[in-house]
């Protein structure tokens, strides 16, 4: 419609002029604004089935496909598994003695999840346990606060707690969502000190340990060292649980079935335990003497090569570790200077002495050096340029036999450096030998921390002490001093080997392992070579070693019961003419069962303090057989 239509209608009706404009104003607003407020309709109805459409796909999404995994987590959170922890094997001697027992213990514990979940609540709460459990406030809460909150995983607050906090935790069980106890076991060495650098000790698992087998809880308990250590595998055991419903609080409200812990396998070991405490016993009464504190003996049979005892001076309580050890003994244990805790009898490395001879003497026979014939002038000393290589004594003519018996340096020296008409080893023959039976290198030990030793080289001294080798450098080593080391392990492994004629075994401490059902998993050593040497030439050392007892260094040795072969040693270290006292041998000569090495650090000669503790040993040994 116009305006000039509705001007003419107007000059016809009498309509006024403002009720026109009025009229079209408001007309023609209705026929504008209706469409657009239908359109805005529209959308709004648009975006509402878009919401429902979303929401349905969602319900759908939840309930359909991921209903089952949301089920399943529901499902976790009100059906728990209350661990039921698995016994630990037992540890035995050779003979059935008990080495460690399992002692029932209580742990303080918490669930994350089930912990209040208002700040403050947490905060007070843990202000109670501090109290009843004798902790720093700050440290439980920080434990509170820093665990996974929708974790189902028990965490540990305390372990080993008393009798008395036990009752107050369970007494106010309702006033601690969240909090829990629980029952498990642990270790009680009683003979600590005798057996600890053999057993070792348990302890809480850490993260660390945890990342690397997920079979086990935060609570649980794992070897650290020793035994308990190497053979966790088999001591562990696997933990049981029952099947319980909580609420909210964590509240056990029903059960809903038991899985039964399978327990640890026993071990039996190839110690002796009388043995172990009588070498124990005897290095004690000798360092009091000697006024030193450092020793380590070992014990092998040569028919096997199971170790019957293992000692390492000074020793420590390892039940000090079974529940938490205390922050004062901890620091006494590692700021001693002695070094309790360090493992001397495979860890320690020490320059042999003349211990080695026996195996430089094979060395020369099988090079063809020399022969059982061969003699040489001993005035006391070798003399090179203005350098004197001297000799304990002068041994006058001396075979191959009266230098092992009587311990003579310049034999030794001229079959492993040359001199005269002796052509000499050199390092590299030498290390050779050395090598054949065991020094150098790991032996494989079932016991963790096990030392290399070290053999030298010439490209060794020339690249790490930036000097060229020497013939005095060969005279060292034949005498089993310079740059050579060894542990009081691979000492008695490499005389075992000569005992029982030239084979050479791993040395093994376990000797079975044992299910709950008795069935035996043996466990014995395995040989690392043999017949590696004539058996000819093992003979012509063995009779060396046995004039060491019938007419040389260890000549008290004879009042034994049983005939013995040995070898003395002296070896120094530092600069103050100190020695460390060595003696190895084995018994009996015709028929070898056992092979010892005693060594006393600092200890001085070693047929005056080394020599009286295997003598000692050996006469208990046998009138007990």
């Amino acid at each position: 419609m116009s305006i000039k239509g509705k001007k003419q209608k107007n000059r016809s009706g009498g309509m006024e002029i403002e009720d026109y404009l009025f009229s079209v104003t408001e007309k023609e607003s209705a026929r504008i604004e209706f469409p657009l407020e239908k359109k805005k309709l529209g959308v709004f109805w648009i975006l509402i089935i878009i919401c429902l459409f979303v929401l349905g796909g969602r319900v759908f999404y939840l309930n359909l496909i991921k209903g089952n995994y949301y089920k399943e987590i529901a499902r976790e959170n009100s059906i728990r598994s209350v661990p039921i922890k698995a016994p630990r094997g037992k540890i035995f001697d050779r003979f059935g003695n008990v080495l460690v027992n399992n002692i029932p213990s209580i742990d303080a514990i918490f669930i994350p999840s089930d912990l209040p979940k208002n700040p403050d609540e947490v905060k007070e709460m843990s202000a109670k346990i501090s109290k009843i459990l004798s902790l720093n406030e700050g440290e439980v809460l920080a434990k509170f606060s820093s665990s996974e909150q929708m974790s189902v995983n028990p965490l540990l607050i305390k372990e080993n707690i008393s009798q008395e906090e036990y009752l107050m935790l369970e007494e106010k069980k309702s006033d601690f969502p969240g909090i829990l106890t629980d029952k498990t076991a642990i270790r009680e060495y009683p003979d600590s000190s005798i057996f600890s650098h053999v057993l070792g000790y348990i302890g809480k698992i850490d993260k660390k340990e945890l990342e690397t087998d997920k079979d086990y809880l935060m609570t649980d308990y794992v070897g650290k060292q020793g035994i308990e250590k190497s053979y966790e595998k088999y001591l562990k055991g696997k933990n049981g649980g029952t099947k319980v419903e909580v609420d909210s609080l964590g509240n056990v409200k029903t059960e809903r079935g038991i899985v039964s812990p399978e327990p640890g396998n026993d071990l039996i070991l190839g110690i002796d335990y009388e043995l172990q405490k009588n070498i124990y016993d005897r290095l004690t009464d000798i360092l009091e003497k000697t006024d030193t504190k450092t020793a380590a003996a070992v014990a092998i049979d040569p028919r096997n090569g199971e170790v019957r005892a293992l000692v390492s001076f000074p020793s420590f309580d390892n039940n000090l570790f079974s529940g938490k050890i205390s922050q004062e003994n901890y620091l006494d244990m590692i700021n001693n200077p002695e070094k309790p805790l360090f493992n001397r009898a495979i860890s320690g490395e020490y320059p042999p002495g003349s211990t080695i001879k026996p195996l430089i003497a094979i060395a020369a026979l099988s090079e063809g050096i020399i022969d059982e014939s061969t003699s040489v002038n001993c005035t006391g000393a070798i003399n090179i340029g203005s350098y004197a290589f001297r000799d304990w004594k002068t041994h006058g003519t001396v075979d191959i036999r009266k230098a092992i018996a009587e311990s003579c340096d310049v034999f030794f020296y001229s079959v492993g450096g040359g001199y005269g008409n002796i052509e000499g080893l050199g390092m590299e023959k030498m290390g050779k030998y050395e090598r054949l039976f065991g020094l150098g290198d790991k032996m494989g030990i079932d016991i963790p921390g096990e030392a290399s030793g070290f053999i030298p080289s010439k490209e060794w001294k020339l690249e790490k002490i930036g000097e060229k080798w020497y013939t005095g450098n060969d005279y060292h080593a034949s005498i089993g001093q310079g740059f050579v080391t060894a542990t009081s392990l691979q000492v008695a492994n490499y005389i075992a080997a000569i005992a029982n004629g030239g084979t050479l075994y791993e040395p093994r401490v376990v000797s079975k392992i044992v299910n709950e059902n008795q069935d035996i998993i043996d466990n014995s050593s395995v040989v690392v070579r043999s017949k590696f040497i004539s058996p000819g030439i093992i003979k012509i050392v063995q009779e060396g070693m046995r004039q060491t007892v019938v007419s040389g260094s260890a000549r008290s040795l004879n009042e034994l019961p049983v005939s013995v072969a040995g070898k003395t040693g002296t070896a120094q270290f530092g600069n103050e003419d100190k020695t460390h006292a060595w003696f190895v041998s084995y018994a009996p000569y015709e028929n070898p069962e056992l092979a010892l090495v005693v060594f006393v650090e600092g200890g001085g000669e070693g047929s005056s303090s080394a020599v009286p503790v295997t003598k000692d040993v050996y006469k208990w040994y046998f009138n007990r057989k």
